[in-house]
């Protein structure tokens, strides 16, 4: 089953949910709350999309997401002078777990 680590590397403006190196971790369907620090609805609605489609392998650079193997997708909330938020940036790792590696060597 994929895995998506889903880390906060940029804030610009005030985001009053995520601090910078903040995490979401993702499990198939899952949002893995243990190892989750925050979640936000205005940043799930961008992330949703890319979610699905990177846990079923689609990469980066074929969304437009990113150049190598991590995608990087921005919140909705545009930020000053529109709104008192900001907007955050998210990388996006596909991490694949143990059995599906050994699983794909053979």
């Amino acid at each position: 089953m994929e895995r998506l680590e889903i880390k906060v590397i940029e804030i610009r403006g005030k985001c009053p949910v995520f601090e910078l190196g903040d995490r979401m971790v993702i499990e198939g369907p899952q949002v893995k709350l243990d190892e989750t620090d925050a979640i936000c609805t205005h940043a799930f609605a961008s992330l949703l999309p890319y979610i699905v489609a990177l846990r079923k392998g689609i990469k980066p650079k074929e969304l437009g997401l990113g150049k190598g193997e991590r995608a990087y997708v921005q919140c909705l909330d545009p930020g000053e002078p529109y709104t008192d938020g900001g907007t955050v940036i998210f990388e996006i790792r596909v991490v694949r777990n143990e059995a599906e590696k050994s699983m794909e060597s053979r």
